[in-house]
């Protein structure tokens, strides 16, 4: 049974990047189906962050270096200020998901963004990272600036939200199980493997009883 599994980020989120590795291993070690959902943490009016300021040079220190060099993911503070909105990102996303390339385009936004200090929120960065991973030039143009892909957008901001209760990223759904923070490779795979189980049970036929 193929077990569906949706990874809701925002790419500029590093813990986001950082649990990749333990996705890639689910994905090579179960039968699953994994989804990325777009989840904008600071949605415009939002202010975003600032790496000047003092909470994101905190954060890094103490959570987002050592867990990096935990899971062998190199990377680094980008230095763009503020930090750009994602919704244009996440507008080109959508192209990807119906092209089969969600996830190669995920991957490079997060290495332009963390690997690279690029500015993510640049309508030429956005189609070059697009370009990059084989989408077309201008599919890619066309998705950036499509109004109908910007509603599309918020309409499924506001379902992560409100109905399946995403409230920081990244948020990884199994099952309708929530689950938050980086969670290990071993951790996503014991609740696959549980779900899995609980389904087989339920599709069990009962035994015959005889008199």
């Amino acid at each position: 049974m193929t077990t569906q599994v949706d990874v809701f980020v925002d790419y500029v989120c590093p813990f986001c990047f950082l649990v990749e590795p333990a996705i890639e291993e689910l994905r090579r070690e179960r039968d699953v189906r994994v989804t990325i959902r777009p989840f904008e943490l600071r949605p415009d009016p939002v202010p975003t962050l600032r790496p000047e300021d003092e909470y994101l040079p905190r954060v890094w220190k103490d959570a987002v270096y050592p867990m990096a060099e935990r899971v062998g993911v190199p990377i680094t503070l980008p230095s763009v200020s503020p930090q750009p909105r994602t919704e244009k990102a996440f507008m080109v996303l959508q192209l990807a998901q119906e092209r089969g390339k969600a996830e190669a385009y995920t991957e490079a936004m997060f290495k332009a963004f963390f690997q690279q200090d690029r500015n993510i929120g640049e309508d030429e960065v956005i189609i070059d990272v697009a370009t990059s991973v084989g989408l077309d030039r201008a599919e890619a143009e066309h998705a950036l600036h499509s109004e109908e892909r910007r509603v599309r957008q918020r309409r499924d901001q506001d379902h992560a939200e409100n109905v399946v209760g995403i409230d920081a990223v990244p948020g990884i759904v199994i099952g309708g199980h929530v689950l938050r923070g980086v969670p290990s490779a071993t951790r996503l795979k014991k609740v696959v493997d549980q779900l899995t189980a609980r389904e087989a049970g339920h599709r069990a036929p009962r035994a015959e009883i005889r008199p």
